[in-house]
């Protein structure tokens, strides 16, 4: 400006050039502060999703049949299949295609032209010499593949079809009560004690809790909304998490007065970032004292009223879990209801 006049229109593309001469120069509030003044002119390919983009630059890399192949399986995701459903977001793809491309890469590079040509030895081979999350990760998304096709007409027989996903192997660990009793303690902020009280009494997802608007929070009736794609569970919030949900809106308020962030949760960074980002699964994390994880809390939630109860459907009301995952609980906390259970 300095050189060119307070009234140069700047390319965004030449900003975020600019932005890579140093790691400590950032593109982005620059590009916000030109453009509140209409001094940008934008570049639509720095607007993309990033997620979207590395999906499309990993197909890209693979052979030509089996690449159409892989964006068929996108589109269908993403909603724009045979069949109408709900979109799901370029997080989510990414994370599946994450576990797929060595995979793909390995087929491709050992002669497999299309995925017509994968059978079901070669799914089941696939995930033989896995364990863990790994594993499932991987079989999840394979049986996401190759159900998309099928319903396309790609292919004639999933080779998934009887894949065993499988449970994470182990039982939950419980968080130990000494902990758990200091735990709200030990949280310094009215954004991490809210959190906890999310987690560790309501056993609300991880995942979930940065897509909370203000709207899903009702205090006067005490509830608060979880959106589950299509779905709604509605937490039924007790005196005690009433109170720290009052004291995170309070503090709110006075610390970002002008914030038009629709998330209920927000942070320094977020709130007054014109995009509206919701807070990072990373920042909460933080606001946790050291020890302790999201799922680690939820679990433990889970388990302790399994162990109360033994009853699935209770659970499955209580916290919005399925079937698989309740029976899953209360065959850990008590497995003599479920031993004689036909297999």
């Amino acid at each position: 400006m300095y050189w060119l006049g307070a009234e140069t229109v700047f390319r965004e593309r030449d900003v975020h050039d600019l932005a890579l001469l140093d790691p400590n120069l950032g593109a982005k509030r620059v590009c916000q502060f030109l453009a509140a003044r209409g001094l940008l002119a934008k570049d639509p390919e720095l607007h993309r999703d990033a997620d979207q983009v590395w999906i499309e630059a990993t197909i890209g890399k693979l052979p030509p049949t089996v690449a159409d192949e892989v964006r068929m399986w996108v589109q269908v995701l993403r909603g724009q299949g045979r069949r109408e459903h709900e979109a799901r977001g370029y997080d989510g793809i990414r994370r599946y295609l994450f576990a797929l491309d060595p995979l793909l890469t390995a087929w491709t590079n050992s002669g497999i032209t299309t995925l017509r040509q994968i059978s079901s030895e070669h799914a089941t081979t696939a995930v033989d010499d896995l364990t863990g999350s790994t594993r499932r990760q991987l079989a999840i998304s394979l049986r996401s593949l190759f159900k998309a096709l099928r319903q396309e007409g790609v292919i004639f027989r999933d080779p998934t079809r009887n894949l065993p996903v499988g449970d994470l192997k182990g039982i939950p660990r419980s968080v130990p009560p000494d902990l758990l009793a200091t735990l709200l303690d030990r949280a310094t902020t009215p954004l991490g004690r809210f959190v906890i009280a999310l987690t560790a009494v309501h056993a609300l997802p991880g995942h979930e809790i940065p897509t909370l608007l203000p709207c899903d929070l009702n205090l006067a009736h005490g509830t608060l909304e979880a959106r589950r794609g299509l779905l709604r569970h509605a937490l039924y919030l007790e005196g005690f998490t009433r109170t720290l949900a009052d004291e995170w809106l309070t503090y709110r308020h006075r610390r970002w007065p002008t914030s038009i962030n629709p998330h209920l949760l927000v942070s320094q960074r977020t709130a007054l970032d014109p995009d509206y980002p919701p807070v990072s699964m990373t920042m909460l994390h933080r606001h946790l004292p050291k020890g302790f994880t999201l799922d680690g809390l939820r679990q433990d939630r889970i388990l302790n009223e399994a162990f109360e109860t033994g009853d699935p459907l209770k659970l499955m009301r209580l916290f919005g879990i399925t079937e698989k995952t309740a029976m899953h609980y209360v065959g850990v906390a008590h497995p003599e209801k479920t031993s004689q259970l036909p297999r």
